[in-house]
């Protein structure tokens, strides 16, 4: 479908954002900015094309400086040995330091990951501060428990399990999310007692590079919190393979997570991976239908679709599916038209880069090639630069097509009919994926059926993407190991001790 012709213009930076971009390629080592010694990387802004910054790309010797930091400033106990009170008050410190600079990392954010700044303010940077302060608590509550011997004499020997922190963790965080991703993994490690090593995706660093100057001023000691920027092929892969680190936890596709942790496994590190998603979206005939709409198209849109959780697969009732479709369609022709991230009132950017906007645009034509229909978008608009792609809903598919199966990771959703129950959770599991699914409808106990049903990690009623720093968070299947958030998300970094004290 032929849109508009549309020339985009990226409203002005803030002084305090530019002085960010002009800032030298450093990587921040025992709470130093290290100058980068070896090649940079440039930064683009998504919304025009145009390089505008560089970031180190570390060396082999960089990142082994880095985790030697760590590794020492755990060892000796600096940051892990601290009472639990004084880590979680210099996490608070980190949380007020953020809230006071919301404003220049909501739209640092925006120009690095093309998101709308308005969707980074309101979402990404509070949602950051409450990660921190929630994690924050778990510091002074993470403990152990007695338990009494089931197969020896009653008083015989004193038994009980510790918890310890894991010990040095590399924290790999992706793009679409750089700043709460980021958040997300470094707030509970620190909680837990960790000294960590943060490699934020090449395509966005920003946001964790501006965080290490906050880290310095937060109080935390030397060696605790270590960030480095680089390729994930180079820089990633040391850390990941490096003998003084303990734990990985990464956030990314499928296939990274795969090589990450075929790497780990030769050295028995501790891995965490949460990885893609190709989530159902059902639409029972009891709907609002103009709500649904509106719904649906949140679910998909949202962050350009570049979210692990996005509402990909729509399965709605023969009944409203055609009248569903072209709700859909009005929102994402209207609402959902891609703006560039700091104009305001934009609820949907541009994709990260021109690799995406390539890869997105590949399926969307793969697609129709094997017999989809699109309904509404399936073009880039016509712009000044820039990686723009128009929200698309893609009509007339089959389970077998490449865009029905695969993560697209973009603007792009798979519509399908259904009649029966059995008939939409079978389509529903037919994915190697098992990360989100939503169920929409007013009947309260078939939704609770179809939950129970559904295997996935997170299944919503009648919302979708909705999360919560105190719920755990992860996938079935091959959408990853292991849970984030919640308690769960602290415990992953740590190790559990039995002790046996014969008395």
């Amino acid at each position: 479908m032929d849109t508009p012709a549309t020339h985009f213009q990226q409203p002005a930076y803030s002084e305090a954002a530019q002085k960010a971009l002009d800032r030298t390629p450093a990587l921040f080592i025992n709470n130093q900015w290290v100058v980068a010694s070896g090649a940079t990387i440039p930064v683009e802004d998504p919304s025009t094309g145009r390089i505008i910054s560089q970031i180190a790309d570390a060396t082999d010797a960089e990142v082994d400086r880095a985790v030697e930091a760590a590794r020492t400033a755990f060892d000796d106990g600096r940051w892990s040995d601290l009472p639990p009170m004084r880590r979680e008050r210099i996490l608070h410190r980190l949380a007020d330091l953020l809230e006071a600079h919301a404003d220049e990392f909501a739209e640092l954010e925006a120009i690095d990951n093309g998101k709308p700044r308005d969707m980074a303010a309101k979402g990404d940077v509070p949602g950051s501060i409450a990660t921190i302060r929630y994690a924050a608590g778990w510091a002074s509550k993470l403990a152990g428990e007695m338990i009494e011997p089931a197969a020896m004499p009653r008083g015989a020997v004193h038994a009980y399990v510790r918890r310890e922190p894991v010990g040095v963790a590399v924290l790999i965080v992706p793009w679409n999310f750089p700043l709460a991703m980021a958040v997300q993994k470094v707030a509970p490690a620190l909680a837990a007692g960790c000294t960590i090593v943060l490699k934020p995706a090449e395509q966005t660093s920003l946001t964790a590079l501006r965080l290490g100057d906050l880290i310095a001023e937060a109080g935390f000691p030397a060696g605790a919190v270590n960030i480095i920027t680089g390729d994930g092929a180079t820089a990633g892969a040391r850390l990941v393979s490096h003998p003084g680190v303990d734990k990985v936890a990464f956030t990314g596709s499928t296939e990274v997570g795969k090589i990450i942790n075929r790497a780990a496994t030769d050295s028995m590190k501790r891995v965490t991976l949460e990885l893609g998603g190709k989530s159902p979206v059902i639409v029972l005939p009891d709907v609002n239908l103009d709500e649904m709409a509106r719904g649906a198209a949140a679910a998909i849109f949202r962050n350009s679709g570049q979210v692990c959780v996005a509402g990909s697969r729509l399965y709605a009732h023969r009944s409203v599916f055609d009248q569903l479709i072209e709700g859909l369609s009005e929102e994402a022709s209207t609402q959902w038209r891609p703006r560039p991230s700091l104009e305001e009132g934009a609820l949907m950017g541009p994709l990260v880069s021109r690799e995406q906007m390539d890869r997105v645009m590949g399926y969307v034509e793969a697609g129709q090639k094997a017999g989809a229909t699109v309904a509404v978008g399936g073009d880039t608009p016509t712009s000044n630069g820039g990686y723009y792609v128009n929200p698309t809903v893609l009509v007339d598919v089959n389970p077998e097509m490449s865009v029905v199966r695969e993560e697209i990771f973009g603007p792009v959703v798979v519509a399908q009919r259904f009649d029966e129950l059995d008939e939409v959770v079978k389509a529903a599991n037919d994915t190697s994926f098992g990360l989100g699914a939503s169920v929409w409808t007013k009947d309260l106990s078939l939704m609770h059926k179809l939950a129970g049903r559904i295997k996935s990690g997170t299944v919503w009623g009648n919302c979708h993407s909705m999360l919560d720093v105190a719920l755990p968070f992860g996938g079935y299947k091959q959408s990853g190991i292991g849970r984030e958030k919640g308690r769960e998300g602290v415990e992953i970094f740590t190790e559990l001790k039995t002790v046996y004290i014969k008395l």
